[in-house]
């Protein structure tokens, strides 16, 4: 496991992730991984590189494309998940965290959704 749970970029992204409705936090081909009840919304690392994968929304992927700390991970790509690169203590966290509420909303169910929109 290249990044443990207790990683200081899990520990970053479990600050991020458990925040929201119904999020569990659950090892995953070696890989912690954020869910909204069994649908993953977020995932840390990409092999041994410092990334987070969530899944943006379609609008919004051409000019993610253009960053350069956005790529297409391997294996989830196919499916439309992106990845961004970040560390513990640096990258775009401001962007990272909308790309992260982003991609909870799309696998949320509706009750999980108007929890979150209650607050």
């Amino acid at each position: 496991m290249w990044f443990p749970p207790d990683h200081p970029l899990n520990m970053r992204m479990r600050a991020l992730c458990m925040a929201y409705p119904e999020a569990a936090e659950v090892i995953s081909h070696g890989r912690c991984t954020f869910r909204a009840g069994k649908r993953q919304f977020a995932l840390v690392g990409v092999r041994d590189e410092g990334a987070v994968v969530f899944l943006p929304d379609p609008s919004e992927r051409p000019a993610l494309m253009e960053r350069d700390d956005v790529f297409v991970p391997p294996y989830e790509g196919a499916y439309g998940w992106l990845a961004l690169r970040v560390t513990a203590d640096a990258g775009d966290w401001t962007l990272l965290a909308e790309l992260i509420d982003t991609s909870y909303r799309r696998v949320a169910l509706q009750r999980q959704l108007r929890a979150l929109d209650a607050r």
